[in-house]
């Protein structure tokens, strides 16, 4: 048996690590992970690891998806056999080379071939065993009966080394040449002839480590100089056994997307179309409702959708009118906002999105008792082990349940005013709907923040980013049971359980008090009030990221250089705190901070720095990997960007030994040298690019024309012959209330998609034609795919 674990890496640089899955060799891991990728990659790799308490941890197998294949497995629940780990094949980065031909003219007048070749420089090398490697380049020049190598300096403790050396190489002889050697090479041959440089990291006592490599034929080149970058590549034997070994197979479910966003103005048609949907009359003729309708997996519509709406305030009146036209087909009041229909998707995601804060305030304390301190609460007779005690069992549960309760249904002055919005909207739409029913006002509003919101985060805290990990079967097995009480508790006027188990109708009796009722008919009264108050988290700091990082030592030190030291890293909407125990040792107001940018490599040799400029000396701050270290900036800059005296310009490297790094100047107090790079001021708690929004769901519109024009067939059909004439399965599927109105509004969809495709086809007519292996054009299309976002889940 083995304690297995998984990674997520991008290229060799490590981002996300599940939890320890013990004695099992076939792990249940179960875990999601959403990120945006900040940076250029090849592959997108997951290492399997034997967890080993007094050696290294031991690297069972890997799964490598190159970059150009993701999209092929986007959405795809697949198998992936685990393939050996062979460090011929971990590589990573780029290298920068000009090639030239040159021919030159001997002193007797006869012409030879020369070939020059520059390497400038590498970025983006892997690090080796957690450190910046000491590379230095092998150049070859290779064909049947040649190897003429040379080799550059060693370059210390960096992952972008720049070289800017020059190697020349006798490509052929003149004629009168005579002497015989190996080097010896006729000019038909040019044709065999290969360059191949070679990344190594210099290994001092050790063996030097193979980071990649790269060849280009001689014959490719003219006689004018061709600068590029490369990627490079693995050994072309890397990654091949001698035998052939079963190491298993890994399930996963990638969903990987690419957004190629155009300026602003050219988003205004389709942007201005969306927003009005709230006030179109059917709401079933807007063009978010079509959205919505058109699109076979709803949920890729919907996150854009809703987050677009939120982004211009136009969330709640949209809600409202998908909530109204769904209690129009609701017969019977136990089934209202069951389904999952357009408007229960979208509160989701909205409750997702503006409730994050909320979740963490509520019910993260609770969690983080049941997950790290958990008690046993089985309570099915047919689950309970040998020596356990049902009676015991029950008490921990009762405690654990009642504890939860509490804290949700106090919990009301927390909750999101925008929530309050819509969970009022939904009470008076079911009162209205269902008038002879007292109780529907209520359990229209415990359907959403009971059994959609509070439940599910209670099963599933790792999903809300209240727990790191997925919970142990145990832990997993008592949320279960809590979510299930708390989510009949919610159910406003169940008068009895609705259990199948007899064992849980049983345990539910002793919540089966007036006292539980009326507390959660207060809170949704609450909850569900248009009463004027402060917006949430502003009256309580809000809890916007923690984590663990290195800093650099803040004071002087007479001996030695100023180390880096790990601490535990707090971020509110108030301040920046840093801790060693539990209290924090230091602190920086957010309203003191004049700049977060990011920290060259260069200052102190070290990868994925970022530096927090505010009224004393900068803290430079180290995180583990470059999506820490993104997420950390954007979440400062995001907190910190209304500040009055934020700076225009900054140092990009750091102030040592008398001098800016990056300026060479000598004055500490030397005003910055490079621009800024936040921009406009922006919600701390909600983080939208609305153009992004309109872009994805363009392409939503883009790969549905088909169904956009059926829809638009089927309002002819029913506009033309008042009914319909043809067979209903060419439109049944479609909520057509007003097919005139559906009908303009369709056309305009049509008209703004096929007026957006022009620049689009225009761009990647440009990407495709330019981005050749080994071009400038190439390093500039693979820089313009950043901010990719990735969602993983694992099996």
């Amino acid at each position: 048996m083995r304690d297995c674990f998984c990674t997520i890496n991008l290229d060799q640089e490590e981002v996300f690590r599940t939890q320890v899955v013990e004695k099992s060799l076939s792990p249940f891991f179960g875990e999601e992970f959403y990120f945006e990728i900040p940076r250029t990659f090849q592959c997108l790799s997951f290492y399997i690891y034997d967890k080993s308490v007094l050696q290294r941890d031991l690297r069972i197998g890997k799964v490598a998806i190159k970059k150009e294949d993701l999209r092929k497995y986007t959405s795809k629940e697949e198998w992936f056999l685990l393939q050996p780990v062979d460090s011929n094949s971990e590589v990573q980065g780029r290298v920068h080379l000009e090639l030239k031909l040159n021919e030159l003219i001997t002193d007797n007048g006869s012409v030879c071939q020369q070939l020059v070749v520059q390497i400038k420089e590498c970025h983006g090398l892997p690090l080796v065993n957690g450190q910046n490697c000491d590379p230095y380049a092998t150049v070859s020049l290779m064909g049947p009966s040649r190897n003429d190598q040379k080799k550059t300096k060693v370059k210390k403790k960096t992952s972008n080394p720049q070289f800017n050396e020059t190697f020349y190489f006798e490509v052929t002889r003149s004629s009168s040449y005579t002497k015989k050697s190996q080097f010896q090479v006729e000019e038909e041959d040019i044709e065999k002839l290969e360059l191949r440089i070679d990344l190594w990291n210099n290994g001092n006592l050790v063996q030097d480590v193979f980071l990649g490599e790269i060849k280009v034929p001689v014959k490719k080149l003219g006689n004018d100089s061709f600068q590029a970058w490369y990627l490079l590549q693995p050994r072309e034997n890397g990654n091949k056994s001698s035998k052939t070994e079963d190491l298993g197979s890994l399930r996963l479910n990638v969903c990987y997307t690419e957004d190629c966003v155009l300026p602003s103005e050219y988003y205004a048609s389709l942007r201005n179309l969306l927003l009005k949907s709230p006030d179109v009359q059917p709401i079933s003729a807007s063009a978010a409702y079509i959205l919505g309708e058109v699109c076979r997996d709803k949920y890729d519509a919907i996150l854009p959708l809703v987050r677009l709406l939120l982004h211009h305030q136009k969330i709640v009146p949209f809600v409202t009118a998908v909530a109204e036209l769904d209690l129009k087909d609701t017969q019977e009041v136990n089934t209202i906002f069951r389904g999952n229909t357009l408007a229960t998707r979208c509160l989701d995601e909205m409750m997702k999105i503006v409730g994050k804060h909320y979740l963490k305030v509520t019910l993260k304390p609770v969690l983080d008792e049941i997950c790290e301190s958990p008690k046993p609460c089985e309570i099915d007779p047919i689950k309970l082990k040998e020596g356990d005690n049902v009676d015991v069992n029950k008490e921990n549960l009762h405690y654990y349940v009642d504890k939860v309760f509490n804290t949700i249904v106090q919990s009301s002055i927390s909750c999101p005013t925008l929530m309050c919005d819509v969970f009022y909207s939904l009470r008076h739409l079911a009162a209205k709907r269902f008038p002879n029913d007292p109780h529907v006002q209520y359990s229209a509003v415990s359907s959403f923040v009971f059994l959609r919101f509070f439940a599910v985060a209670v099963v599933s805290p790792h999903t809300f980013h209240l727990r790191p990990h997925h919970p142990d079967a145990q832990t997993s097995r008592t949320l279960t049971l809590i979510s299930k009480t708390i989510q009949t508790l919610g159910s406003w006027g169940s008068s009895k359980s609705n259990f199948k188990e007899t064992f849980m109708c049983e345990f539910f009796k002793t919540f089966q008090e007036e006292k539980f009722t009326e507390a959660v008919q207060k809170f949704l009264d609450e909850v569900s009030s248009t009463e004027t108050r402060e917006p949430s988290g502003m009256s309580e700091p809000v809890h916007l990221k923690e984590g663990e990082m290195y800093k650099r030592a803040q004071g002087r030190t007479r001996i030695g250089k100023k180390n880096f030291k790990k601490r535990w890293f707090c971020l509110t909407s108030r301040e920046l705190t840093y801790h060693k125990q539990q209290e924090p040792i230091y602190t920086i107001p957010i309203k003191n901070i004049l700049t977060v940018e990011k920290l060259e490599e260069s200052a102190f040799n070290k990868k994925n720095m970022f530096q927090v400029i505010h009224g004393e000396k900068p803290l430079y701050i180290q995180a583990n990997n470059c999506v820490e270290a993104s997420e950390w900036v954007e979440a400062l800059c995001r907190v910190s960007r209304c500040n009055p005296r934020r700076l225009s310009v900054y140092h990009p490297s750091a102030f040592l030994n008398g001098n800016w790094l990056c300026c060479k100047a000598t004055s500490e107090n030397t005003k910055g040298c490079t621009p800024c790079t936040a921009g406009v001021p922006a919600d701390i708690q909600i983080e939208i690019d609305g153009d992004r929004e309109t872009e994805r769901i363009y392409s939503l519109f883009a790969v549905n024309m088909p169904k956009l024009q059926k829809m638009e067939e089927a309002c002819e059909s029913i506009a033309v012959y008042q009914g319909p004439q043809k067979e209903p399965n060419d439109y049944a599927n479609f909520t057509i209330e007003d097919s005139v109105a559906t009908f303009q509004t369709l056309q305009q969809i049509i008209a703004i998609v096929e007026k957006l495709n022009e620049p689009h086809e225009k761009y990647q007519k440009k990407r495709s034609s330019s981005a050749k292996y080994g071009s400038d054009q190439e390093f500039q299309t693979y820089l313009s795919v950043l901010n990719s976002p990735t969602w993983i889940m694992f099996f």
